[in-house]
């Protein structure tokens, strides 16, 4: 019962739309009715700038990282915290709250791996950066972000269960930007603006 309540509490704290809330909030809109329709940071990034965008990622990625964080504080075992964050990445992407209509999550993934494995987290987020400053595709990225984060859990840790959790959110994420990898074969897809370039 005490990890069951454990993955619950995990899916409820990854089901917080902070992007739809703190939109509501703060410009009294649906998020979800402008840009790309979608809930994470980067369209409250494009669609209100880096002082709505920031805020949404960083409790997006605190979103992954307090659900390890509760589940090694209790002291489970290494498998059921890592089913914890899973149930967190799929609260973001399927939250209760807006009735299943979520984000990609990227940046809730981010912050599981950030509680589990730092160091290939952080290299996987160094890439994702490059790649946005590069070719200004956010989705880019994340997906090259994504497909190396199981090479980096296994050159740096090894260890089975890390590995397949990498490899599930390295395919949750692909999958979830399926209509992005469309768009950039077919040159569609839109490009990001820099916080100091004008708009």
């Amino acid at each position: 019962m005490e990890k069951f309540l454990y993955f619950l509490l995990c899916y409820l704290i990854g089901s917080i739309p902070f992007g739809y809330y703190l939109c509501k909030f703060f410009k009294n809109v649906d998020i979800r009715k402008f840009g790309s329709g979608n809930i994470g940071a980067t369209n409250v990034y494009r669609v209100f700038g880096w002082k709505l965008g920031l805020p949404v990622l960083i409790f997006d990625i605190l979103k992954g990282f307090f659900s390890i964080l509760i589940g090694k504080s209790l002291k489970f075992q290494t498998l059921f915290i890592l089913i914890g964050g899973i149930f967190s990445i799929f609260g973001h992407s399927f939250p209760i709250f807006l009735k299943g209509r979520g984000g990609k999550g990227v940046a809730t993934s981010f912050g599981v791996i950030i509680g589990l494995v730092p160091l290939p987290a952080f290299i996987a987020f160094f890439i994702w950066l490059i790649i946005v400053f590069l070719t200004r595709f956010v989705s880019l990225g994340s997906l090259i972000g994504a497909f190396s984060l199981p090479f980096l859990i296994y050159f740096y840790k090894g260890e089975k269960l890390l590995l397949f959790v990498g490899i599930f959110i390295s395919i949750f994420i692909l999958y979830n930007h399926r209509e992005n990898i469309k768009r950039l074969f077919n040159k569609k897809e839109n490009k990001i603006i820099f916080p100091w370039e004008k708009r």
